[in-house]
């Protein structure tokens, strides 16, 4: 996509932050934070986004094994923000619903709603929206290595515009007729 009109950066520590103003839409100002690991903890900003969140997120995860990341993603639910979840059958099946883990009780809550991608190939999204006014992507999993160890970005930005293409795609994805619900996968490690 070409943007025409001015982008400023603004360098802070470790993230910049990119502020664009399109002719298209006067007077209107769109930013993105750009944040990068390993100098940065990724886990941290994704934990402060996910804790703001008031109405809704809608999550797209090739991985989600990050303890910290599901406790917010739980304590979300608590505070009754509609969670949905969507993820790749592949890593699914290798870190997903485990018993006696966070991220069993996070797939148990009733505000929290999980499917994974039946067939074909890699769902690979690291990405998600917050309260539909907040898109975060970039190529940090949500596991421990890929938000605080791995080269990896992680993009935050505030235009409608692009978090409702976001909103758009997930409800694509979300609403593939192969689409498996998480709680009918195989549980790992569950007590026979």
């Amino acid at each position: 996509m070409l943007i025409r009109g001015r982008m400023r950066v603004l360098l802070t520590g470790l993230a910049a932050t990119v502020l664009l103003s399109a002719p298209a839409e006067a007077g209107s100002v769109a930013r993105a934070e750009i944040h990068y690991a390993p100098e940065e903890n990724l886990e941290l900003v994704d934990a402060r986004v996910i804790g703001g969140a008031e109405l809704s997120i809608d999550m797209a995860a090739y991985v989600l094994s990050d303890r910290r990341i599901i406790e917010a993603l739980t304590e979300a639910a608590e505070r009754d923000v509609a969670v949905r979840l969507y993820f790749d059958k592949s890593q699914f099946s290798q870190h997903g619903l485990r018993f006696g883990e966070p991220i069993e009780a996070l797939l148990a809550h009733p505000n929290v709603a999980a499917k994974v991608k039946g067939e074909g190939v890699l769902m690979h999204l690291k990405a998600y929206a917050v309260d539909g006014r907040i898109l975060r992507t970039g190529s940090g999993n949500f596991s421990r290595p890929g938000l605080a160890e791995q080269d990896n970005d992680l993009v935050l930005i505030s235009d409608p515009t692009a978090v409702d293409a976001f909103e758009r795609a997930f409800e694509g994805i979300w609403s593939r007729a192969r689409n498996i619900d998480a709680l009918d996968t195989p549980e790992q490690g569950a007590p026979q």
